[in-house]
């Protein structure tokens, strides 16, 4: 895979709700086919790129970093976590192979920090972890003693003592790991924790998604109601959201008129025999159109479209519980967001974006191989990943 470079270039940027922690940076040090990438992201975020210029990486190495906030295992992160060394990393004496990433989110507490290094071989483990804010070192981790399971961690006391020390596990990011051991009584304690929650909201409301049209026409079971990232299960998810926010309906549908061939009057869910549930169009003639008949463009428009129009409570996602839902920004991960569709389905659904983006509510990623179309378009930052 070739190395990649980052630029970016933005239109009128949308307005920006800085008390939402979001991610406004993505680097990839070392992983996959990149070197020294930096990302820059706006509230809506064109990855534009050739085959082979790693814009499907940037999005794994996001969303990777998005589970890792929600405390997931590395291995469950990283299931072949080889493909992630850089193709020509050379093993250390120990014969040790790795990877490097990080993000920037923006929030209340400023701009923080975090980077992360990751051993692949011979054993997948965290070898580092640093959270700075301000130029201060709020957390930081190494690995000291390669036989036992854990990294020796710091954190910013600023008290009798400047750091507290402490093991911790190096199968997950102590990022997150840091509100059950920081007590937080002195103002440095509380700098550590505002940070690292601010990281860990600004990360773990991420719905990677790319709709699967193949799997999107057959009736689905119904009871889940949480939209998967293929869109798989689109035709349950409808069933419930329909019912539930009828204004949020009609805006729905009336994107659909806008993107799919014929009239639209509704979009429909009725269940079927054996507790199955499918999706039609109505035509409002007495005709039902069934999404099988729809084809794959039309399909992926109608995915992407629901997805804008909904949130981290009907996608599946992981947000931050304890936190407001006014205070959390979900981010969506869209790969290939153009494939599929024509000149008027793109332009409807780039517009349908960049309004639900400049609300705050939401923040879109999407990666396409040309993002000339784009060009005009309001509120659109364009990072050009170049082999």
């Amino acid at each position: 895979m070739a190395v990649s470079t980052a630029s970016t270039v933005s239109a009128a940027p949308a307005a920006l709700h800085p008390a939402r922690p979001h991610v406004t940076e993505l680097r990839l040090s070392a992983f996959a086919g990149h070197r020294r990438a930096v990302l820059r992201f706006g509230p809506l975020t064109v990855l534009a790129g050739p085959s082979g210029c790693g814009k499907t990486s940037a999005l794994r190495a996001y969303d990777a970093l998005a589970r890792l906030g929600g405390g997931a295992e590395l291995g469950a992160v990283f299931p072949d976590p080889v493909a992630c060394v850089p193709e020509r990393a050379r093993p250390d004496a120990q014969q040790r192979r790795g990877f490097r990433i990080g993000c920037t989110a923006d929030g209340p507490a400023g701009p923080v920090h975090l980077d992360v290094a990751v051993q692949a071989e011979p054993e997948l483990r965290v070898v580092g972890e640093r959270l700075t804010a301000d130029g201060v070192v709020l957390l930081e981790t190494a690995l000291r003693d390669p036989g036992r399971r854990a990294v020796q961690a710091a954190w910013h006391t600023a008290g009798s003592a400047p750091v507290t020390r402490a093991p911790l596990p190096d199968d997950r990011l102590g990022t997150p790991l840091l509100p059950l051991r920081v007590a937080g009584r002195t103002d440095g304690q509380r700098r550590v924790l505002a940070a690292a929650e601010q990281m860990v909201v600004a990360l773990r409301s991420v719905f990677a998604c790319d709709p699967r049209p193949g799997r999107m026409r057959e009736p689905v079971p119904t009871g889940f109601g949480r939209l998967l990232g293929g869109c798989d299960n689109l035709a349950d998810v409808l069933w419930r959201t329909r019912a539930e926010c009828g204004r949020r309906h009609a805006q729905f549908v009336a994107a659909v008129r806008a993107g799919c061939a014929g009239p639209v009057a509704d979009v429909l869910a009725e269940p079927a025999v054996d507790g199955v549930v499918r999706a039609l169009l109505d035509r409002g003639d007495g005709t039902r159109t069934a999404l099988g008949r729809l084809g794959y463009g039309e399909l992926r428009y109608l995915a992407l479209a629901l997805v804008l129009f909904t949130g981290p409570g009907v996608l599946e996602v992981d947000p931050a519980g304890e936190v407001p839902a006014a205070l959390q920004t979900l981010t969506v991960l869209a790969d290939g967001f153009d494939r599929g569709l024509d000149v008027r389905q793109r332009a409807e659904l780039l517009g349908l974006a960049a309004r639900m983006c400049d609300r705050g509510h939401i923040r879109l990623v999407a990666a396409v191989a040309d993002a000339s179309w784009t060009a005009g378009a309001d509120g659109v930052t364009v990072v050009h990943l170049v082999p």
